[in-house]
């Protein structure tokens, strides 16, 4: 197994053939939409299998079209409960294979645990990448204070717009001049930059410590852009969620919260934290590394309202925090850049 340090370049082959597998709910295929979306330049075409009507709006090809036109890497571009292969997939995975295609996936499960398609990988002399192992040589956290500046997504749950806030952030203070990197935690934020740590996947003693390694010491005027992962308030994933907050030492937190979700995802047991309770308990873990943290603005998903109720609510909230209010797919981010 390859042994790996947080921010190591992947060596992914382009272009991208994007797998959208065989299912009809369009937020299992987040991770192909994320680069879709964020590096449109290294997709060629898209696949779904079975009846699945999920599209990106991509060329549509089949296996065998994409790789006589070029297609270098097959990306399982999906995120499922428990990162597995799912079998309903492995047939096309095996036809990338026998076409000559690497395959990325940035699943729990590693590829070459399977051994249908470890063997024709093996026999057709293919690259298997699996995006979210290899890491093996990461220290714990040490909290020392580091030199540059950092700002952190956080969530009232996952899948709030975390990854896209933190992309969005970082495209607009380039624009504007800024010194700043986008540093990716998740498999879909690695495949998009191709570089960053697949952080749910790292030992949890070395969380803390492969976010410093992830952001370290940098010049003053340097802004790392964090992107976030799950929630204090997620009983699943708060545990890298804390570490996150401890690693990355931020300066700024932003919130990402998704404006009608009245539960944790999954678990209607549990109901969405309050805001300001949320803000209060982020700030007060993000201070044990760097006590001059501080809420910098709120990332509002306004997917679920009509266009003059997410006007309403953005406003509300920035009257009553006294920070800007954004959606950065509808508004952008630039009230929060502006106010750096």
């Amino acid at each position: 197994m390859t042994v790996k340090k947080a921010n190591q370049q992947e060596q992914l082959k382009t272009p991208y053939h994007l797998f959208l597998g065989c299912g009809d709910n369009p937020l299992a295929i987040k991770t192909s939409r994320g680069i879709a979306e964020w590096n449109p330049d290294v997709c060629l075409a898209e696949i779904a299998g079975g009846d699945s009507p999920l599209t990106l709006g991509l060329p549509k090809m089949s296996v065998k079209e994409a790789a006589q036109n070029g297609a270098k890497t097959f990306v399982i571009g999906l995120a499922n409960a428990g990162g597995f292969v799912d079998p309903e997939w492995e047939p096309y995975i095996l036809e990338a294979i026998e076409s000559g295609m690497d395959i990325a996936s940035g699943l729990h499960r590693r590829l070459d645990e399977i051994p249908s398609i470890k063997e024709a990988a093996e026999k057709h002399g293919v690259t298997l990448h699996d995006i979210r192992h290899g890491y093996t040589d990461l220290k714990t956290g040490k909290g020392n204070k580091r030199t540059g500046k950092r700002i952190l997504a956080v969530g009232t749950d996952c899948s709030v717009g975390k990854m896209y806030t933190t992309l969005a952030i970082e495209r607009e203070m380039k624009a504007q001049g800024y010194n700043a990197t986008f540093r990716a935690t998740g498999q879909t934020g690695v495949m998009i930059v191709s570089s960053g740590i697949c952080i749910d996947a790292v030992i949890a003693d070395f969380i803390s410590g492969g976010i410093e390694e992830l952001c370290p010491d940098n010049t003053p005027d340097h802004w790392d852009v964090i992107e976030g992962q799950g929630s204090l308030y997620n009983p699943a994933f708060a545990g890298v969620s804390l570490g996150l907050l401890h690693g990355s030492q931020p300066d700024i937190i932003i919130l990402c919260h998704e404006a009608g979700r009245e539960h944790i995802k999954d678990l209607a047991h549990i109901p969405i934290p309050d805001l300001a309770d949320c803000i209060e308990l982020n700030l007060k873990h993000a201070r044990l590394t760097n006590p001059d943290a501080t809420l910098g603005g709120i990332s509002l998903n306004c997917r679920n309202l009509s266009a003059e109720e997410g006007e309403r609510q953005r406003a509300a909230l920035q009257a009553k925090f006294n920070v800007p209010c954004f959606d950065p797919m509808i508004t952008g981010v630039k009230a929060f850049v502006d106010q750096l």
